[in-house]
């Protein structure tokens, strides 16, 4: 009977509260229930996940690329039956052409598990400009830039176990570098605006941090970041009250204080000062530097490319960010219109690069939803020497697509600093599940590279795939984009 005039009491106030009190107009008109409305908002695209998209229907990572991915995390088997449910004639759609005589003789055992293959990077970073400590990368598959900070210490750690394992770099991010990116793997040191990790007491760049920073011998390269493909030309905060002690001292920033990434670098501001910068860093370091951008208006990369041949300087290498977005939070008009997709912008640079005949001169790294098989070899075939990857990443550790990161309240423990919500990680299991998830996508690219009739994919030619320009007409890489990528 207490317990019945309890809920009564309770009722009647939330009612009286919701019909006179509410700034809502439909919990007004409808005290109690209207609840239910937004309840079924918040919890729609659980919903629709689990119970009413088709296989194919989800986005950013649709269910069949979701389980392709957590297969081959676990070991398990990650073959598909009853052919293809995708739509071949789909624009876009792409088609990579195999051989009539297959290179080597592989014998087939049914498990991509049963080896591992390392497929190192074709080119050395920082060989052209002979930097003190150029250096070939083990892996064209690599994790790709998650700062410590939008990613908790558990999934940091993971990750970087994960990559020792499998043989693999681990960018940094511009969050600094911390204890979880030092756990054996090799490591690039990204640089963004706000110089985290590399700034002195007033924010500033500081070349003595710097140096302190990448002086370990994990620390393989710096990456300076000018734009990204989650939020291209647009800065970021993390709030005060997540600036612990700890991301405090790995930022240099004060405790408890917002920690502010400007729009835009203030150390360069043109091609000609972006190189000069590179050279001092390499000249104090030693190591290859190379840079990262999401790719908008063309000219800086025309007048990248002329300062790079007047000065026979400039980067070691370029990554391309498609602006399909990333793991951080955004608004959703830079989420969604700002910035070119992958595919688009990385061969409108690529092209000027090549037609200005330095493409070889640099290394070229592709990142935008492309850690999968089909997806790698497309970018490689444009002219891409590796390949990072970061939601995928993500994914073979445990991330549920929930969409969830720009929260704090990842349920996988994954994109949160909540120490309750990062118990669901252990690292020894997570860090074997990303090694498992490398050594089968690279182990799938190599058996289509060899059924293409070449040993490393390096050598596909932008002839070797055909995207569907409309119903049964298909096109060549180098007959849509105008260029071929110079390999014979």
């Amino acid at each position: 009977m207490m317990i019945a005039l309890i809920i009564i009491s309770l009722s009647l106030i939330f009612f009286f509260r919701d019909r006179f009190l509410s700034q809502d107009n439909i919990i007004r008109n409808f005290p109690l229930i209207g609840h239910i409305r937004y309840l079924l908002i918040e919890i729609g695209p659980e919903l629709r996940q689990y119970i009413v998209a088709g296989n194919r229907e989800e986005a950013p990572f649709n269910r069949e690329e979701r389980e392709w991915i957590y297969r081959s995390a676990k070991g398990e088997n990650n073959y598909f039956g009853f052919g293809t449910d995708d739509q071949i004639y789909g624009i876009g759609y792409p088609i990579i052409k195999h051989a009539v005589f297959p290179y080597g003789k592989e014998s087939f055992t049914g498990s991509h598990h049963d080896k591992n293959v390392h497929i190192p990077c074709a080119k050395v970073l920082g060989g052209y400009n002979k930097r003190a400590k150029a250096w070939r990368p083990n892996s064209i598959i690599n994790i790709s830039a998650m700062s410590f900070g939008s990613l908790g210490e558990k999934a940091i750690e993971s990750l970087n176990r994960g990559a020792k394992l499998a043989n693999c770099y681990h960018n940094t991010g511009e969050g600094g570098l911390s204890p979880f990116h030092a756990t054996g793997a090799d490591v690039i040191f990204q640089m963004g605006t706000g110089y985290f990790g590399c700034r002195d007491e007033k924010g500033k760049f500081s070349l003595e941090k710097l140096q302190q920073t990448v002086n370990k011998s994990f620390v393989r390269g710096i990456e300076i970041k000018l734009s990204q493909g989650a939020k291209p030309g647009k800065g970021g905060v993390l709030p005060g009250k997540k600036v612990t002690a700890q991301i405090a001292s790995i930022r240099g920033v004060k405790i408890g204080e917002d920690c502010i990434s400007p729009n835009g670098h203030s150390e360069f501001s043109d091609a000609r000062t972006l190189i000069f910068f590179i050279e001092k860093i390499a000249a104090a370091t030693g190591l290859p530097v190379g840079i990262k951008s999401a790719i908008g208006q063309l000219d800086f990369w025309n007048d990248l490319a002329d300062e790079m041949i007047k000065t026979n300087q400039g980067p070691d290498w370029i990554t391309i960010d498609g602006g399909e977005g990333g793991t951080g939070a955004a608004p959703l008009t830079f989420a969604d219109h700002v910035a070119l997709p992958y595919k688009v912008g990385f061969t409108r640079v690529f092209k000027i690069f090549r037609e200005k005949g330095i493409s070889e001169r640099v290394v070229w790294i592709g990142s935008g939803k492309l850690g999968f098989p089909d997806r790698a070899i497309v970018a490689m075939a444009l002219g891409a020497d590796m390949i990072n990857i970061a939601r995928e990443a993500m994914l073979s550790i445990g991330c549920i697509q929930a969409q969830k990161c720009h929260t704090g309240f990842c349920p996988a423990g994954v994109a949160t600093q909540s120490p309750w919500l990062q118990k669901g990680i252990k690292t020894d299991i997570q860090s074997v599940r990303f090694q498992k998830f490398c050594e089968s996508l690279r182990n799938e690219i190599l058996a289509v590279t060899h059924a293409c009739g070449y040993e490393h994919p390096s050598q596909f030619k932008m002839s070797d795939i055909e995207l569907s320009a409309g119903p049964t007409l298909f096109k060549t890489l180098e007959e849509i984009h105008g260029y071929n990528n110079g390999r014979s």
